[in-house]
């Protein structure tokens, strides 16, 4: 590696110094090493088990006398504004525990939703959120069947947050999960890099940023069993939601022990997003997305996922972006249009709030 030019870049700059803090700051809820640390020093001290420290976004447990397994996954959901172009909070909160428990290779089946409502908020937005979420359940072919409400006084919250638990059911001998990339493999995303985090951020109107660009959220079950049948060796699938594409790499790459290439000329980003990115100073790789897959698979497999998924609504515009390899255990890095090679580190800290 020592004829090659290393640029070292660690995402956006958290102005917080990565260490327990005495109070919560916005960046513990990035997704990037900011949450990982928080993880580290207070939940997984009191919650550590086998299950929970694998490190998934969804919990495999045997089901007792009967086949196959249960896949549990819970989640809250916090987005301002919560009605914003190509969804809302609602929809957000559905699709989000689908796809938790769709990364598994499990069929999602049931859902329950609780909901914490802010005094004076329009029962009219309300009904539209409870709408929205039936709908995209419907379309994912899930139930919501059970809930709960609690009403918080006025300025006290922030209209609405919901937090979902979804429960799926995995066959026997289907493994899919994050410590399973092996070099060699070939690394897939679904579409077009940064579109929910663009689209959120525009709605709110503070920066006076104006795009035509619509979240991406939607739920990814049945592009996912598309997947499994064209590549039933499927190694990891994983949604780059918060922290985005390079985040989520860093996390497969740390979980397997493995280093991973990607090739910036074939990642896929929409030009009103590469635009409004440099703009506001993002990287697009580090941007939230809610309907993105990334898929790693054998090489054999390649061609037959990517024909596959080229024929869903969901996959159409997937693309070859990388690899996995077995130099640089745990770390991501990237062959610019330059030619140079450029390290892809974890998101330190918050780069847009309140968005998933």
């Amino acid at each position: 590696m020592a004829q090659e030019n290393l640029i070292s870049f660690q995402g956006p700059v958290c102005p917080v110094p990565l260490q327990h803090k005495d109070t919560i700051v916005m960046g513990h809820g990035s997704g990037g090493k900011m949450t990982h640390d928080l993880i580290n020093l207070v939940f997984r001290k009191y919650f550590s088990n086998a299950i929970l420290d694998a490190g998934n976004d969804f919990a495999n447990v045997q089901i007792p006398d009967g086949n196959g397994r249960l896949s549990i996954s819970t989640d809250a959901h916090i987005v301002s504004p919560i009605i914003f172009p190509g969804g809302d909070i609602g929809k957000l909160a559905v699709c989000g525990t689908v796809n938790d428990m769709a990364m598994s290779g499990a069929v999602p089946l049931y859902i329950t939703a609780s909901f914490i409502l802010e005094e004076g908020l329009p029962i009219a937005t309300l009904e539209q959120i409870a709408q929205s979420m039936q709908e995209v359940a419907q379309e994912a072919g899930i139930q919501i069947v059970a809930g709960d409400t609690k009403v918080v006084e006025k300025g006290k919250g922030d209209g609405i947050f919901i937090s979902t638990t979804g429960i799926g059911w995995i066959p026997d001998g289907r493994e899919i999960r994050g410590d399973l990339a092996q070099p060699g493999d070939r690394i897939i995303i679904s579409g077009t890099l940064g579109d929910h985090g663009i689209a959120v951020l525009a709605a709110r109107g503070d920066l006076g940023l104006t795009t035509s660009v619509q979240s991406d959220v939607a739920p990814l079950n049945h592009l996912i069993q598309t997947v499994i049948n064209a590549a039933p060796q499927t190694h990891v699938l994983r949604d780059p939601t918060r922290g985005g594409l390079a985040t989520t790499l860093n996390e497969i790459a740390l979980q397997s022990k493995v280093g991973i290439q990607l090739f910036e000329e074939t990642i896929p980003v929409q030009n009103e997003v590469q635009s409004a990115s440099e703009l506001l100073g993002f990287d697009p790789l580090y941007i939230a997305n809610e309907g993105k897959l990334i898929v790693i698979v054998p090489e054999a497999e390649v061609e037959a996922v990517l024909s596959a998924m080229k024929n869903t609504k969901y996959g159409e515009n997937c693309c070859l972006i990388g690899e996995v390899v077995d130099k640089y255990p745990g770390r991501v890095f990237m062959k610019t249009t330059l030619g140079t090679t450029r390290i892809l580190d974890m998101m330190a800290g918050e780069m847009l709030p309140r968005i998933c």
